[in-house]
C-alpha cells in the first residue's frame, strides 16, 4: 500500500480515505474481492489490517489470516519482500501491544526482506523504518535506531513518501528528545504534525499532537493534549495506547505499555 496516499478516484482513493479516518475494516472489505487473485491487493489488505492492530491493539487473527493469504500468493521477489516486511511489522506490533514477545520473528522477517531487496529498491525506506522500530522499542538500541530512521528519512524524501516521512520525523525527534536536544525535537514533531495534517491522515494526527506537547510550554502542551483527546474521541478512541496515556496523564515519557522501553511522545506510531 502506498504510504503517502493514492491517486484520486476509484477504489484506491476510497481505501485511502477510509484508512486515514481509522476505518480499516471497511477499507479491507473493499479489497477483499480482489485479494484472492491479486497479490498486490492481498498485500495492501494485510498492511491495512496490521495497521488496525497498531491503533486498536485488537483484531490480531484477522491480520494474521490476511497476511498468510498474501504470503501464499506472492509471485515475484518484490512481492516476497513486501510480504516479509509486513510479517516483521506484525511481529513487532504484537510484541509491543499483543499477548507475547515476537522479537525473534520480527528480526528474522526483516532480515529476509533485506536480503530480497536491492539497495535502491522502493521498499527500502519502509524496511529501514521498521528495523528502526525494532531497534528502538524492542532492542533498546537508540544508536542503531537513529541510523535506521535516518536512512528511512532520506529514502522517503527521495521517493516522495510524505506519510513515511511523517513517521521518520517523529521518531528522529523522539530520539533527539531523549538526547536532550529540545530544538531538534520540536522541529521534528512539528514537521510530522504538519505532514499528517496536509495529507489528511486524520487517525495519525492525535499522536503527533501529543508528541509535540512533550516539548511545548505548559499552557500550549495542555491545549495540544486536549485537542488530541477530542480527536481521539471523534475517531472512536484510537490509538488506544495514547487514549490510556492521556486519560491518566502520567509523567512525560512514560511508555504506553510496560514492555516498551525508552518511549517518548508515544512514538510507536
Amino acid at each position: 500500500m502506498s504510504e503517502h496516499g493514492t491517486a484520486p478516484g476509484g477504489t484506491a482513493d476510497t481505501v485511502w480515505r477510509l484508512r486515514s479516518r481509522g476505518c480499516w475494516q471497511e477499507a479491507a472489505d473493499l479489497l477483499r474481492p480482489s485479494a484472492a487473485a491479486d497479490p498486490v491487493a492481498a498485500l495492501d489488505r494485510a498492511e491495512l489490517l496490521i495497521e488496525q492492530c497498531l491503533f486498536t491493539a485488537r483484531h490480531w487473527e484477522q491480520a494474521e489470516q490476511a497476511l498468510r493469504l498474501a504470503e501464499a500468493g506472492v509471485a515475484s521477489a518484490g512481492q516476497r519482500a513486501a510480504a516479509s516486511c509486513a510479517r516483521g511489522f506484525l511481529a513487532y506490533v504484537a510484541s509491543i501491544l499483543g499477548p507475547r514477545d515476537r522479537l525473534d520473528e520480527a528480526q528474522a522477517a526483516l532480515g529476509r526482506t533485506s536480503a530480497l531487496l536491492p539497495p535502491k529498491a522502493p521498499g527500502r525506506p519502509l524496511l529501514d523504518f521498521r528495523r528502526g522500530l525494532v531497534a528502538e522499542n524492542l532492542l533498546h538500541d537508540p544508536t542503531a535506531a537513529w541510523i535506521a530512521y535516518r536512512r528511512a528519512h532520506e529514502g522517503a524524501g527521495e521517493c516522495g513518501d510524505r506519510l513515511l516521512r511523517s513517521y521518520t520525523w517523529r521518531h528522529l525527534a523522539a530520539l533527539a528528545l531523549v538526547a536532550g536536544d529540545l530544538e531538534r525535537a520540536r522541529e521534528g514533531f512539528r514537521a510530522s504534525l504538519r505532514l499528517r495534517e496536509e495529507l489528511g491522515f486524520t487517525v495519525g494526527v492525535a499522536p503527533a499532537l501529543a508528541a509535540l506537547a512533550e516539548v511545548s510550554e505548559p499552557a500550549e502542551a495542555a491545549r495540544l493534549r486536549a485537542e488530541a483527546a477530542r480527536l481521539m474521541q471523534a475517531l472512536g478512541g484510537v490509538p488506544v495506547w495514547l487514549a490510556r496515556r492521556l486519560s491518566s496523564l502520567p509523567a512525560p515519557g512514560t511508555p504506553p505499555d510496560s514492555r516498551v522501553g525508552q518511549e517518548v511522545g508515544d512514538s510507536i506510531s
